[in-house]
């Protein structure tokens, strides 16, 4: 068994890219995070091997579907160089990138989504730094304890 190094939360909606597309493909580049503490995550924090927590939102309801793992160092994110795409930044160069990235790897699909609705019943025992859960946040990429983890993957 791979010894994680750090865990990780990351969410996607399902029509953009889901669990299974990322089945589908293997190995994934995480595109698009245009928050710059989601982006920290990914630039400063996120190695190979890590941990992640596949979480579809935006859909009903919304949950964790399965597991990944971060297959990349950081690299700038192409996207925003692409003047066609959604999210294109007119202020980022190559020279000086504002958006980074990671590949993220297919691990598994979960038996059954764990929805937010069961995620927040737990709330007590996850602390209240757990970021999915606070009022007002609506980060894409956070941090996930290593007793978070586990008490997450066990409500499967």
């Amino acid at each position: 068994m791979t010894t994680r190094r750090r865990h990780w939360l990351m969410k996607s909606e399902p029509d953009a890219f889901s669990i299974d597309d990322l089945a589908r493909v293997g190995t994934a580049p995480w595109t698009g995070v245009r928050n710059y503490q989601a982006r920290n995550y990914m630039r400063n924090g996120m190695k190979p091997g890590d941990g992640v927590l596949f979480y579809h939102s935006n859909c009903n309801p919304p949950g964790i579907v399965g597991t990944a793992t971060v297959a990349s160092l950081p690299y700038p994110d192409p996207t925003q160089f692409d003047r066609s795409s959604h999210y294109f930044d007119p202020k980022a160069t190559q020279e000086e990138p504002r958006w980074f990235l990671v590949d993220v790897a297919f691990e598994r699909k979960l038996d059954r989504m764990i929805t937010l609705e069961e995620i927040r019943r737990h709330a007590d025992d996850l602390g209240d730094e757990f970021a999915l859960i606070k009022r007002g946040s609506r980060l894409s990429v956070m941090p996930v304890s290593a007793a978070q983890w586990k008490l997450l993957l066990s409500l499967e």
